[in-house]
């Protein structure tokens, strides 16, 4: 394949071919990556097909047939990346270079080296002749970066009978390892937060821009955005995240266990955070609903007052929460001035089906006997909302056995993004080792 037969074999160098087609969205413009992808899979055998609403950005279909002894297994990613518009970077993010043991890039993380991992998967179970004991299907998808509007939502809008009896997937995020406590854990994604973008309309008096103004459009602005600074939501403890934080607990020894369990208080949970201070920040976001001010318009000209000013939120809800509850939570915290609207909401499942937990767990401990997997809900969203409107499972699952210092999330959508090469080899094996074993 492009003059490597097993490339499969060497899922590092697939990554660094995705990186090197700029796919940032805007405007995406994955169709040269998508028809690589393609490419690869006619070189093996596989047939696959392109859907699109905007044909400069297609989504690919392919499937290997099973024995029919289960539901087909979806394994899907996204081929688009985000800006790196005003990042500095050790490397350059669209070459895809392998430096210091990591290959470096935008997307490396998120996702294109998922990706490479289902991709390198599924061509070897074709090179093999694996027969697992249901269809696979890989989907490579545009646009989950800004949305999904031509993605995965078009494809479940338009495409569902192509999803017909699928009750499990594989996508972002999660099978990465974390320690805390000098334990490591392996979270596996079985639930994600919900999308829910807001608007605050913030009015006060207009006038001269020479003239002194207080209390108007702007000093209100201030106040909204200083109290979102200072003050969270309040606490709610879903059943993912007793789930998750549970668990871990378990696999603790005191003190770290009792300072975990903690948090599963909602008396003791902002103290907790506090207390844990950065090390808190991973569970911060699964035991609250969020919000943060992203986008501002106000004012025409420099010398006029304006006398209402716009902000786009992101917020994010828990599962089983609805935009009422953001709008009534955040307004009691900045009072009735403010007026709040909705202006996306992406839904998805309360509650997750937790059926092929064991056995991504048990390929998670056979790689790494001393790892603990437990699941994890996600602070951010995926495809996944969309696909569980089919009544598929999603679970994140792009395995990587990464080194302690490594501030894996804070270099998603970051500068230098990068990924180690044992970590993709690590997820692609793990992959493909769910093939013959997701029916059992």
């Amino acid at each position: 394949m492009t003059g490597d037969k097993v490339i499969y074999r060497k899922p590092e160098v697939l990554l660094q071919n995705l990186i090197r087609f700029d796919t940032t969205n805007p405007p995406g413009n994955e169709i040269r990556v998508i028809s690589y992808v393609k490419g690869l899979l006619a070189e093996a055998g596989i047939e696959s097909t392109l859907l699109a609403q905007i044909e400069d950005r297609p989504n690919l279909i392919a499937r290997l047939a099973g024995r029919g002894d289960a539901p087909p297994l979806l394994l899907y990613g996204h081929a688009d990346v985000v800006t790196t518009a005003n990042q500095v970077w050790q490397h350059p993010p669209f070459a895809g270079e392998i430096a210091d043991g990591y290959v470096w890039g935008r997307g490396a993380l998120d996702m294109k080296g998922g990706v490479a991992m289902m991709l390198a998967a599924f061509l070897r179970a074709k090179a093999e002749g694996l027969q697992p004991p249901g269809d696979i299907m890989l989907v490579i998808v545009s646009d989950e970066e800004g949305g999904g509007t031509y993605g995965a939502q078009y494809l479940v809008e338009n495409h569902a009978d192509l999803f017909e009896g699928i009750q499990y997937a594989i996508g972002e995020f999660g099978g990465f390892s974390l320690t805390i406590g000098g334990r490591r854990f392996y979270p596996i994604q079985v639930a994600e937060k919900q999308i829910c973008w807001l608007q605050a309309v913030i009015r006060g008096p207009g006038g001269h821009g020479s003239l002194p103004m207080h209390g108007g459009a702007a000093a209100k602005l201030g106040r909204l955005l200083t109290t979102l600074d200072r003050k969270r939501l309040p606490v709610h403890i879903t059943p993912a995240a007793a789930e998750m934080i549970g668990q871990m607990a378990d696999a603790l020894s005191s003190p770290s266990n009792r300072i975990l369990r903690q948090l599963l208080n909602p008396k003791l949970t902002d103290l907790t955070l506090r207390l844990l201070g950065k090390k808190g920040q991973i569970f911060d976001p699964l035991l609250h609903n969020t919000v943060n001010a992203t986008i501002f318009r106000g004012g025409e000209k420099v010398n006029v007052i304006p006398s209402e000013i716009k902000v786009e939120l992101d917020g994010r809800l828990l599962p089983g929460y609805a935009p009422e509850t953001m709008v009534a939570e955040i307004g009691r915290l900045v009072g009735k001035e403010i007026e709040f609207s909705v202006l996306r909401h992406d839904s998805g499942p309360a509650e997750p089906n937790m059926g092929l937990f064991d056995t991504l767990a048990g390929i998670l401990q056979e790689a790494d006997p001393a790892g603990i997997p437990v699941p994890l809900l996600l602070s951010g969203v995926t495809d996944g909302r969309f696909f569980s409107r089919l009544g598929i499972q999603t679970y994140g699952f792009l395995p990587m056995r990464l080194p302690e210092d490594l501030n894996f999330v804070g270099l998603i959508h970051a500068a230098n993004e990068r990924i180690p090469v044992e970590a993709v080899r690590f997820g692609a094996d793990a992959i493909y080792k769910v093939l013959p074993r997701f029916g059992s």
